[in-house]
Formats: structure tokens, C-alpha cells, sequence
């Protein structure tokens, strides 16, 4: 059988397995397993174990689930509820300065910990009554943060630019610099947009807040800098050469952990426990789809898919811009169904060839990707972070949450535009940190 109508085949297969309701990495083995058997015989099964725990067998992998126990340390304080108190309190006199407070709340708790829902949950949960309680449209208010979670797989430490870099051999510190700038570009967007919106609503009142004394600012910092310390920390190890990614992820999980322990009292050992339950569940999860991936790149390099399609678009007579035009579309609508990570390993085996023999830059391109796998998390049917939204404030209709985050999604789209127009956004940072990519 030819290989691209194969790919074809392969590629029905699968998705009419993942929406048959199993979790994605078993639907990768079964796949992968399934033509193997088919087109390779019994005997290739025997190199599927070997194939998934030598993907595992790596030291780099270590960072995931000590980054995700640093998130979950975080996300089971009063940090997020501190942190929008703070932001709050330092930018009442700026118009909007409540708005403003949610999304730099949402692009600094997602920084520090690297989970979309979790950012959603936690700077939610005070944000949209606040802001609803002071005259901000509805759409406003949970549009805002529905886009705002979204920057914690963009802004560093990113899990996902964690999977990324794994998956497609690129360095790990250079994608975390690289997700800085176009993170604050969306953040500046997403201000912007809000800023707009709540003026065009009519009622300019909503634009101004309670004043607070200088006394209830420096108050409320000694619970927030403690955090932004481990962050700054964090990547001054990893970039100043004093430690690796893994090893500067442990010290930084080690450090949320004492520090809930200690200015959040989270002595108890059902606390603790659920820290370490709900981590190493995610954890788990990332790591059996990282191995499944493995399998699944195995089959398609095996019954060479990848190298045909890779070969047919390299002959393709059609513009680069096109060719990155329908790669956005194919990610945009992956994203739609499917959780980022899942995207991305089974995506980044088959696109990375096609992208370097179009001139394109993988660390750029890991942003694209990233930005895209953003839009799918506020958009349906998935949309992870409508429902978050929905589950904390029940009384806003999902519509109304849905209507709110659309012009988040031109935000996105536009961020999207000026990338590709101006690359150096992507690669200043690196190349001036790192030194030039070779």
C-alpha cells in the first residue's frame, strides 16, 4: 500500500479511536499496535515495550513531575487569592486597574504553576465576583480569565515546552526563553482588549476602584514574593549555568513545598498527600503519553508514513507561508479535541522535518504550536478552561462565557500574525541569553 494513503488510513484510525472515549496514550498503543500487526507481523510487538520505556529513559523527563509538584504546592495555598490581592492593591489607581490585576494575577500564577486549569480555578474563584461586584460586564469578567489560564503553557517554567523539547531533541532552557516575550505580548493584548471592552460598555464608573493605604500594600507581599523568588530563582539556576533543568525543577518543588509549609501552615498530612496524589496522577498521565507517542512515532517511521509525507510536501510547488497557513489549521483544529501535550508528541515527529526543510525555526515554531494549543483551551467543544469557568461562577451562562473569550482568540490569532511577520520577538531572548542556535 502506498505509504501516504496508509498515512491516511492511520490517521482515521486514530482519531475514531480517540473519540471512542480511551485516554489518548492507550489509544496510541492500540493504534500503533494494530498496524504493526497488520503490516509487520506478530513479531513487531515484541520491540513495543522496549521502544516505550527507552523513550522514559531519560534524565531530562525528571523536570515534569517536579514541576508539576511545584504547580500543585502552589495551587493548593491562598497563593493565587494572595497574588490577585496584591496586584490589586498595587494597581487600584489604574484605570481598569482591576482587570488589569486578573490577567497579570493569571500570567504570574500560570508562571508559577504551569496549569491552565488551575490558574482558571484559582484566580477566578475572587476575580469574577469582584469584578461582577463592581459593574464589569459579564463576558468581561470570565472571558478575561478563561484567556488568562491559558498563558501557563506559554509563559516559563511550561510543561508543555518541557514535552516539546523532549519530543523533538531542543533545547529546554532555549524554549523557556523563548515563550517570555510572545507571554507578555499576550498579556499586553489581553489587557488591551479588556481595557477596550469594559470602556465600550458605557459605564466608566467600573474603570476606578477603592483606594488602599500604603500599609495594606506592603502587607499583603510577604505571602507573594517568597514565590516569585523561587521563580526568578529557578531560571537564574538554569541560565546561569548553575544547574540543569531537572535539577533546578527538584530545588524549585522542594521550595513550594516548604513554603506552603510554612507561610501557608499546610502542615496536614491529608494536605500533603493530596499535593503528592494529585501530582503524581498528572505526572503518570504526561509520562505514559510520552511513551506512547514513542510507540506510535515507531509505527509511523517503520511503515514509512513519516518519511512519505515529509518527502510529498518537500515537492509541493506552493509558497513556505502556505505550507505554515495549513499547519496552523491542522493544529488549531487538533487543539479543539485534544489536551496540548497529546497535540504535540504525536504532531512534532511528523511536522519538524517538514518545518526544517521549509526554513523555519523549531524554537519559533514551538510558540506557534504553543499559541495554537492556547486557542483549542477556550475554544469548544473541548475548551477546557469555558468549563473551569463555568464550574466556579455557574450563574454566567456558558454562552456568555464562550461570547467572552472569542476576542481572546483574535488576540491570540493576531499574536500569531505578528510572529510570523516578526520572528526576532521569538528569538531575540534566546540568542542574546544563549548565544545564536547552531
Amino acid at each position: 500500500m502506498d505509504p501516504l494513503v496508509l498515512g491516511a488510513f492511520v490517521a482515521i484510525a486514530t482519531i475514531v479511536v480517540l473519540f471512542s472515549g480511551v485516554s489518548v496514550a492507550l489509544g496510541l498503543v492500540i493504534v500503533s499496535a494494530g498496524f504493526l500487526i497488520v503490516f509487520d507481523g506478530m513479531r513487531s510487538l515484541e520491540l513495543l515495550p522496549e521502544i516505550m520505556f527507552g523513550k522514559l529513559n531519560s534524565f531530562a523527563l525528571l523536570s515534569i513531575p517536579m514541576f508539576i509538584i511545584m504547580g500543585a504546592a502552589i495551587a493548593s495555598t491562598r497563593a493565587g487569592a494572595d497574588l490577585y490581592e496584591a496586584l490589586e492593591r498595587w494597581l487600584t489607581r489604574v484605570p481598569g486597574g482591576l482587570v488589569i490585576s486578573n490577567l497579570g494575577a493569571c500570567a504570574l500564577f500560570s508562571a508559577m504553576s504551569g496549569s491552565s486549569p488551575a490558574t482558571c480555578a484559582a484566580i477566578g474563584k475572587m476575580g469574577i465576583p469582584e469584578m461582577r461586584k463592581r459593574g464589569y460586564p459579564d463576558a468581561v469578567a470570565a472571558g478575561s480569565i478563561a484567556a488568562g489560564g491559558t498563558l501557563g503553557i506559554l509563559i516559563p517554567p511550561s510543561v508543555t515546552m518541557i514535552v516539546y523539547g523532549i519530543a523533538t531533541e531542543t533545547s529546554i532552557g532555549r524554549l523557556f526563553l523563548a515563550g517570555v516575550i510572545p507571554g507578555l505580548l499576550l498579556v499586553t493584548l489581553f489587557m488591551a482588549w479588556s481595557l477596550y471592552s469594559t470602556w465600550r460598555s458605557g459605564d466608566a464608573s467600573v474603570l476606578t476602584a477603592t483606594p488602599y493605604t500604603w500599609r495594606q500594600k506592603f502587607e499583603i507581599l510577604p505571602r507573594v514574593l517568597p514565590f516569585l523568588m523561587i521563580i526568578l530563582g529557578v531560571l537564574y539556576a538554569m541560565y546561569g549555568g548553575i544547574a540543569t533543568p531537572s535539577e533546578t525543577a527538584a530545588v524549585g518543588a522542594l521550595m513550594c513545598l516548604l513554603i506552603a509549609m510554612i507561610i501557608y501552615k499546610l502542615w496536614s498530612p491529608t494536605a500533603l498527600w493530596v499535593v503528592l496524589r494529585d501530582s503524581t496522577r498528572e505526572s503518570v498521565m504526561i509520562l505514559f503519553i510520552i511513551g506512547a507517542a514513542g510507540v506510535f512515532s515507531y509505527m509511523l517511521s517503520s511503515l514509512f508514513i513519516t518519511q512519505s509525507i515529509a518527502e510529498w510536501i518537500g515537492t509541493l510547488d506552493v509558497n513556505r507561508w502556505v505550507l505554515m497557513f495549513a499547519i496552523n489549521i491542522f493544529l488549531l483544529v487538533a487543539g479543539f479535541f485534544l489536551p496540548p501535550v497529546a497535540v504535540i508528541l504525536m504532531a512534532a515527529p511528523i511536522l519538524l522535518p517538514i518545518i526544517l526543510a521549509a526554513g523555519f525555526d523549531p524554537i519559533w515554531f514551538a510558540v506557534i504550536l504553543t499559541i495554537n494549543m492556547e486557542i483549542g483551551l477556550i475554544s469548544p467543544p473541548v475548551g477546557l478552561n469555558l468549563y473551569v469557568i463555568n464550574g466556579i461562577a455557574p450563574d454566567i451562562k456558558l454562552k456568555t462565557i464562550l461570547v467572552g473569550s472569542l476576542p481572546y482568540v483574535g488576540c491570540m490569532v493576531l499574536a500569531i500574525i505578528l510572529l510570523c511577520l516578526f520572528p526576532g520577538i521569538v528569538t531575540w531572548l534566546p540568542d542574546l541569553i544563549m548565544g545564536p542556535a547552531i
